[in-house]
């Protein structure tokens, strides 16, 4: 018996103007965040326990190999989450207070 190798793999989908690794809910931003962050391939397949390890490597290569594609992509959602702060800091300034302050609270550990 003769095994074939498999010459090309999807492990990157796009769905509603975003990327996600094929099959899951788990965004591309999620890995890349990850690796951009120094985290290793092996452990954000432990952070993200519905992932193989061959999934990460794969969406790690899908972003090396279309870097400036996936960079454009997130400053894009970055800028989408500053506007969408900015409209909820201007709508509901308490709700924004309110959640800073849990924000400033998880970050301090307390």
């Amino acid at each position: 018996m003769t095994l074939a190798p498999i010459l090309t793999k999807a492990y990157i989908e796009q769905r509603n103007a975003g990327y996600w690794l094929e099959g899951t809910r788990i965004s591309l931003d999620s890995v890349v965040y990850s690796f951009l962050n120094g985290e290793s391939p092996e452990s954000i397949a432990q952070n993200f326990p519905l992932l193989s390890l061959e999934q990460v490597y794969g969406a790690i290569a899908f972003y090396l190999a279309n870097r400036e594609l996936v960079d454009a992509y997130l400053e894009e959602g970055e800028a989408e989450f500053q506007r969408l702060q900015q409209s909820c800091k201007e709508k509901s300034p308490l709700l924004y207070q309110k959640l800073k302050a849990a924000q400033a609270q998880k970050h301090s550990g307390v």
